[in-house]
């Protein structure tokens, strides 16, 4: 399983990019691999403030429905089109094609609370 040292970890399973003021997230490997085939990815919070933490959404797999928090407080100004017609993107490149938001960072210091991948790997037992 592939976690890349680049992105912090959460202990939700979301990972995040951080990429000057702005950042992409999505969710690990481990959770899409736990959820199995997603089906549809729904986010209705793009142009609004979000917390760390908070509820941004929800992926739902065949047979569940989960929520994502947000891994760092910012606004979040687009979400990933490509995965209203496929979802699976999320399954097959989860750190790539597969990102679900992208945010503006309101507080960069909320980065150094979130787990490297080594420390990901340890809290799944990887």
């Amino acid at each position: 399983m592939n976690f890349p040292a680049e992105l912090k970890y959460t202990k939700d399973h979301e990972w995040v990019r951080k990429e000057g003021r702005s950042a992409y997230v999505g969710i690990t490997a481990f959770a899409q691999q736990e959820l199995g085939d997603i089906v549809y990815v729904d986010i209705n919070t793009v142009g609004k403030e979000v917390s760390q933490e908070e509820v941004f959404g929800t992926v739902e797999a065949v047979k569940t429905v989960s929520d994502l928090f947000m891994p760092v407080s910012g606004k979040i100004v687009e979400f990933n089109k490509k995965l209203d017609t496929n979802p699976e993107l999320v399954n097959s490149d989860p750190y790539g094609d597969g990102w679900m938001v992208k945010l503006d960072v309101a507080d960069p210091v909320q980065f150094e609370s979130l787990m490297s991948a080594a420390e990901y790997k340890t809290q799944i037992g990887v």
